[in-house]
């Protein structure tokens, strides 16, 4: 009989709950609904374009403060809350300072055609862009290496680094040799710039790039390779740059610097390091949402093509 009664309590429980829930949806105007789907999607757009940017690790720190914050509230920890309180109630503005360049990029991105959607349908055109990138500074590299020819080449990856464009003059470029050629020429304006390419294309030309602050870097190198290894440092972008001293080649990746590198060798690790396979498969497989699916039904049919050409 007990267990008949504590039966028949949840069942009530459960039937009490979808009337409620019921009620609440006939409440809901068409309005409401436009306004959570609006909501759902600023926010969804939103978390997308600044995992992209360093800000993600800012907006981590900030929800661990808020954590932090109601932790010691239910724990009655009166010094710790009164401080997190205090500073919380400059966090408004101190996230508008902290994320005015985040704030600007997105602005910018919702004005322009760059919105996911078209991001997605037009990544087979970005992915032949790039590997024509890729091919066009091998070749240019090699002939600048011979010629002595300072180059210092910026392929941005998930980090943005529009305040770098800014430093220097905004282009919009198909990347070919005889462009990175006369762009590096000595007598040239912006050769002592950096170049910083996106997604295959050239955004800036005399870029102004961070310098290394590492204490342990060879005094053989000047300054277009500590600016380079400086830039690895600060972002996820990969340099390239060739020494104007002995025209050797090199990479850095994660203020790591790789140098004396061959033609082969440099063609062989831009691919693994701007087009690794296995990640974007993975990174493609694990996401959700009819954006995604779309994204893997576009990404299976590329693949398709991909094996009919290597059969052929």
């Amino acid at each position: 009989m007990v267990c008949a009664g504590k039966g028949k309590q949840a069942v009530d429980a459960i039937v009490s709950v979808l009337e409620k829930s019921l009620r609440y949806l006939l409440l809901l105007r068409p309005g409401d609904l436009l306004d959570i789907a609006l909501m759902a999607a600023v926010i969804y757009f939103g978390l997308g374009l600044v995992r992209s940017t360093r800000a993600e690790g800012i907006l981590k720190g900030v929800g661990v403060l808020l954590l932090v914050l109601v932790v010691s509230g239910l724990l009655n920890l009166q010094s710790v809350n009164y401080l997190l309180s205090h500073m919380m109630e400059w966090g408004v503005l101190a996230l508008v300072i902290l994320f005015q360049p985040e704030l600007r990029r997105i602005l910018e991105e919702m004005g322009s055609r760059n919105v996911h959607l078209l991001r997605l349908l037009r990544s087979e055109e970005q992915v032949t862009e790039l590997e024509q990138a890729i091919d066009q500074t091998v070749v240019a590299c090699t002939e600048m290496s011979a010629s002595r020819t300072g180059v210092l080449i910026v392929f941005e990856r998930k980090n943005q680094l529009d305040e770098m464009v800014r430093s220097g003059t905004t282009l919009d470029a198909a990347v070919s040799g005889e462009l990175l050629k006369n762009i590096f020429f000595v007598k040239a304006p912006m050769h002592d710039g950096a170049v910083i390419i996106r997604k295959g294309r050239i955004l800036g030309a005399g870029c102004m790039l961070p310098l290394s602050k590492s204490v342990n870097l060879s005094r053989e190198l000047g300054m277009r390779h500590r600016a380079g290894i400086g830039m690895s440092e600060n972002s996820d972008a990969v340099v390239v740059i060739v020494s104007e001293e002995t025209g050797s080649i090199s990479v850095a990746v994660g203020g790591m610097l790789r140098r004396h590198l061959q033609p082969e060798t440099l063609s062989k690790l831009l691919r693994n390091e701007l087009m690794p396979p296995e990640e974007e498969e993975q990174e493609i497989s694990e996401r959700t949402g009819p954006l995604a699916l779309l994204e893997q039904w576009i990404h299976s049919k590329r693949k398709e093509e991909q094996h009919a050409g290597e059969e052929e």
